[in-house]
């Protein structure tokens, strides 16, 4: 079984936020790497935003984020009280296509539900979330995956 390290994010990690935003394997979801730089370093002191440096094995090569969706829903309809939205991706491209997308967002899943979280929504993903519904986002429409405690 993988282990993951889940390190908050602090303003010492932007360099390669940054680097990683510009990479094609990421900016082909992320889009524009300037206004997503600005948008994930503007959060850095946000309450309500927590981000994370994913590591497996000690070598750091994701970022995952974790929102109060009552803050930030926006189109994904009435959420139990409580609801944290989720948003990652792999920056480090030699460990894309191995598992690891899937295995972090699972734990740290299934960790936040054993903590008290009552649901998790996230984009499309692997990880023991189920079918919602196609809701629109100011990025478009998307299919909403939930996880229930």
């Amino acid at each position: 079984m993988r282990t993951y390290a889940f390190r908050p994010m602090s303003a010492r990690d932007l360099p390669a936020i940054r680097r990683w935003l510009g990479t094609p394997h990421v900016s082909q979801w992320w889009h524009d790497p300037s206004e997503q730089f600005e948008l994930v370093s503007g959060d850095l002191e946000n309450p309500d935003m927590a981000q994370f440096i994913v590591a497996a094995e000690e070598r750091e090569f994701a970022y995952l984020q974790c929102y109060n969706l009552s803050v930030w829903n926006t189109g994904f309809g009435p959420q139990p009280q409580g609801t944290r939205g989720l948003d990652q991706f792999i920056g480090e491209a030699d460990m894309l296509d191995r598992g690891h997308g899937s295995a972090f967002i699972r734990t740290f899943a299934d960790a936040l539900l054993a903590g008290g979280t009552p649901r998790l929504v996230i984009g499309p993903e692997k990880a023991g979330f189920r079918r919602g519904r196609v809701v629109d986002t100011p990025d478009g429409p998307t299919l909403l995956m939930v996880r229930d405690s």
